[in-house]
């Protein structure tokens, strides 16, 4: 049993959870990375991102943003614990805020922020298609929301890979299936982003304005 099923992917909890999430942090580098050259903000935009996990989206997310308050959302008490650490300097700036809570009920009025990611948790989402439609509604009008994961469903997987998606129980569309998703939740647009040579996928959906 290796540190990520001791940690609890779905919930990081505890000594390997902590472990797990540094871990996380330097390995989901690169895909973060490029998911992020997907967003389009200005430079005091109010940003979110879901399931903060480790941190280190957020940290990114106020270098696109400087003059914004970014704000990292995630359930696991450890996540928020680490995420907060990783950017204490931020936090007492006042540039950064962690809060717990759930996606399927976030603690934000609606239309509250400029752009939302989420990297590396759709696949542990409690009720995905519904869950979407929360998103929509604390994201602004006319703003986008980054979906970014580094497998997506119908890609050419080696045994391991494959016994690791049905081990933990990630919910892992399709690129068309993400499609739908976001269209389905109420996002007037929805495209998709792969990138050659690898299983990395950016689902990106807008709203329009008026919804």
């Amino acid at each position: 049993m290796g540190i990520t099923e001791k940690g609890n992917p779905r919930k990081p909890a505890g000594k390997y959870g902590e472990l797990m999430l540094d871990g996380m942090n330097s390995r989901h580098s690169k895909v973060t990375e490029w998911g992020l050259s997907f967003l389009h903000a200005e430079k005091d935009a109010g940003l979110l991102d879901i399931g903060c996990g480790g941190g280190a989206t957020l940290r990114r997310l106020s270098q696109i943003a400087p003059l914004g308050l970014i704000s990292g959302l995630d359930y696991s008490d450890t996540s928020v614990q680490k995420s907060r650490e990783y950017n204490i300097d931020l936090i007492e700036e006042g540039r950064v805020r962690v809060i717990k809570g759930s996606v399927s009920s976030m603690p934000f009025d609606s239309g509250s922020f400029d752009g939302i990611t989420t990297v590396e948790s759709f696949y542990f989402w409690p009720e995905p298609a519904e869950d979407l439609k929360e998103v929509l509604r604390v994201l602004k009008d006319g703003a986008s929301f980054l979906l970014i994961a580094d497998i997506y469903g119908g890609y050419d997987f080696d045994m391991e890979t494959r016994e690791n998606i049905r081990k933990f129980g990630l919910f892992n569309p399709t690129p068309e299936e993400f499609k739908e998703l976001l269209l389905n939740a109420g996002f007037s647009d929805a495209r998709i982003h792969l990138k050659e040579g690898t299983s990395w996928i950016c689902a990106e959906g807008m709203k329009s304005c008026g919804i």
